[in-house]
């Protein structure tokens, strides 16, 4: 693929994931009138919002890139050489409840390897933005990482969900805290990812989590100078995977810690 059709699927995935975040903060300043809870299984919350926030997102893809594959988190598709990986709502929970804290994550896939890597959050109107080799930006200023090396000065966020067990989530959680890290847990793996590209905190980690959720992310974080696990495996792509993300010299802790 040559650098221009990269740069135009960078420009189309900005562009979209703009248009996508309209509509969610239409729908979320709606909620109170329209929005029922329902849930795909325990604390899994899903509503009518993602699925047609996804189908706007499909439909621009395919009429920009026909030849590309799709697959996003409520309606599935097809990982081909080239694929869109999108979740339409990361932290459907928070957005559900009425909590200003999600995103729209859309991810470009090639030879599986993240080429390209867009998160909008409509309610700060915040566009992270990552193009392999081309570094990260913050509604298009550059960001870095913390230079954060100590763990007893770090702030890392630490995501769970039951897809993992209490118990190694537990054991996570009980070693930061020995170390001395500040840990936190918010509601949108994506945007945790993304805080950690810009230094708002210096660590996401999780033992399991999905492709949609992070695949655009983790981009985000290495083009910004950190370092992140391998995770855009091919198993990954079918069934999720841990995630390290972190200052460069916060890895080897963290690689610890993490092993449960």
């Amino acid at each position: 693929m040559t650098d221009v059709s990269m740069h135009l699927r960078f420009l189309a995935a900005c562009a979209i994931a703009r248009e996508a975040g309209h509509l969610v903060r239409a729908r979320f300043q709606q909620r109170d009138e329209m929005l029922k809870l329902q849930f795909k299984g325990p604390q899994d919350y899903l509503t009518e919002t993602d699925a047609e926030v996804e189908k706007l997102i499909a439909t621009r893809l395919a009429e920009s890139f026909p030849d590309d594959s799709f697959f996003g988190e409520e309606g599935g598709g097809a990982f081909g050489r080239k694929v869109w990986i999108v979740d339409p709502i990361d932290g459907t929970a928070d957005f559900a409840r009425g909590v200003p804290y999600f995103c729209v994550s859309i991810a470009f896939v090639q030879d599986g390897r993240a080429e390209i890597g867009v998160l909008y959050d409509p309610m700060l109107d915040e566009l992270f933005a990552a193009q392999r080799g081309q570094g990260a930006t913050l509604n298009g200023q550059a960001i870095k990482v913390s230079p954060i090396d100590d763990i007893r000065q770090s702030v890392v966020e630490l995501g769970w969900s039951a897809r993992a067990s209490f118990d190694r989530y537990a054991k996570v959680l009980t070693r930061l805290n020995e170390l001395g890290a500040g840990v936190k847990r918010r509601g949108s793996g994506a945007l945790g990812l993304a805080y950690v590209a810009m230094g708002r905190q210096d660590a996401y980690c999780e033992l399991h989590i999905n492709a949609w959720d992070a695949a655009a992310a983790v981009l985000l974080v290495d083009e910004a100078g950190g370092w992140t696990n391998d995770f855009l495996t091919e198993e990954c792509l079918k069934s999720g995977n841990r995630v390290i993300a972190c200052t460069p010299k916060l890895r080897a802790v963290l690689e610890d810690a993490m092993d449960v």
